[in-house]
C-alpha cells in the first residue's frame, strides 16, 4: 500500500466521519434548540416540513458516508481493490458536489461548512487518482 493510498484513504474516511457528523446535526440534533440554533433556525420558524427536510438531507448524508466506508473496506480487503477506489471516488465526488452546491448557495454564511463538506473528499479523490 503506498504513501498517497494511504492519504487518500485516511481523507475519505475523515470525510465519512463529517457526513456522519452532519447527519447526527440534520437529523437528530435539529429538533432541539441547539440543533435549531447551529443552523440558524428560529423556534417560531421552525415548522413539520423545515423538519422532514433536515432529517431527509440528514439521511442523505449518512448514505453518503456508508458508501465511502463501503469502499474503503473493499480497498482493504485487497480482493475487490479496484471496486472499493471506485466506490471510494464515487461517493467522494457527491460529497465533493454537495459542498460546492453549499458553497455556491450560501457563500457568505456556510462557505466553512461546504469547505468541510467539500474539500475533504476532494483532496481523497486527488490522492487517490495521483496514486493510480
Amino acid at each position: 500500500m503506498t504513501a498517497l493510498l494511504i492519504i487518500g484513504l485516511v481523507l475519505a474516511a475523515m470525510a465519512a466521519v463529517l457526513h456522519l457528523a452532519f447527519f447526527v446535526l440534520e437529523s437528530v440534533l435539529f429538533r432541539l434548540p441547539l440543533g435549531r440554533r447551529i443552523f440558524g433556525v428560529r423556534p417560531e420558524n421552525d415548522s413539520a416540513p423545515l423538519r422532514l427536510f433536515a432529517v431527509n438531507q440528514g439521511v442523505y448524508n449518512l448514505g453518503l458516508a456508508l458508501v465511502v466506508l463501503v469502499g474503503i473496506i473493499l480497498v482493504l480487503a485487497r480482493d475487490s481493490w479496484g471496486i472499493g477506489i471506485v466506490v471510494v471516488i464515487v461517493g467522494c465526488s457527491l460529497m465533493a458536489l454537495a459542498g460546492i452546491a453549499l458553497a455556491v448557495t450560501a457563500p457568505r454564511r456556510m462557505l466553512p461548512i461546504a469547505l468541510a463538506q467539500g474539500g475533504v473528499p476532494l483532496l481523497a479523490i486527488a490522492a487517490l487518482v495521483v496514486n493510480g
